[in-house]
């Protein structure tokens, strides 16, 4: 039985088999996220911040969660995001990302300074994503997950084409579209049922794996433009 079928039933879209999937899953060792769009509708105040829903933010944590108990070590985690927001950094303090780096309107250049500062391989990065500035790290990345939209249904179907993307949510960032992308990754880990035990429990499991991410002290990279 297909591991994404819960998801697939309800409009989420893959252009690789789950053998590959899995696969690209296999190595991967980074989780690498987009902002607007992504955690949210992508509309800003006067001060060009964005903010994030609690719904995408657990979705966040049990993915690292899932990663690190399938993997071992605590996977690196960072927001790429090509506007100086005070809520991307704020979540990045909470949640204890490896780095947020603002104000990079040509990513490649933000994503190029994270992989050499945690020795890490492109094909070792999941990229969550929604829009046409992420489309050069796409391309680059392991696992390419696009928060989709009926508003770019056009570019998604380009992405596709392009090669850039594997799985498309079906609800956009403003609809938790990124909950949905983190679970359907965590479907694909296929440890799903003990995350939820371990974060239910509030075992010693997940507790040592929240000791680790507490002790992250998150690198704040503003891009002067």
């Amino acid at each position: 039985m297909s591991l994404l079928l819960p998801f697939t039933t309800h409009g989420l879209r893959t252009t690789a088999s789950e053998p590959e999937l899995l696969r690209r899953l296999a190595r991967t060792k980074a989780v690498i996220l987009d902002w607007d769009g992504v955690f949210n509708d992508g509309f800003k105040d006067a001060e060009g911040g964005s903010p994030f829903s609690e719904v995408g933010s657990m979705g966040v944590n049990l993915l690292r969660f899932a990663l690190w108990l399938r993997n071992g070590p605590l996977p690196k985690a960072a927001v790429i995001t090509g506007q100086h927001n005070p809520y991307a950094e704020r979540f990045a303090q909470r949640e204890r990302l490896h780095g947020v780096y603002m104000g990079f309107t040509n990513k490649p250049d933000a994503f190029d300074a994270f992989l050499a500062k945690h020795g890490l391989q492109a094909e070792e990065v999941a990229f969550f994503f929604d829009d046409v500035l992420d489309l050069p790290v796409a391309a680059r990345c392991g696992l390419r997950v696009m928060i989709g939209s009926p508003v770019t249904a056009w570019l998604v179907d380009q992405a596709i084409a392009r090669g850039e993307v594997d799985l498309v949510t079906a609800n956009s960032g403003g609809n938790n579209g990124l909950r949905e992308a983190t679970d359907a990754v965590i479907a694909l880990l296929g440890n799903g049922r003990e995350v939820i035990d371990h974060r239910v429990q509030y075992s010693e499991t997940y507790q040592r794996y929240l000791s680790e991410r507490q002790a992250v002290v998150p690198e704040i990279v503003r891009n002067a433009r």
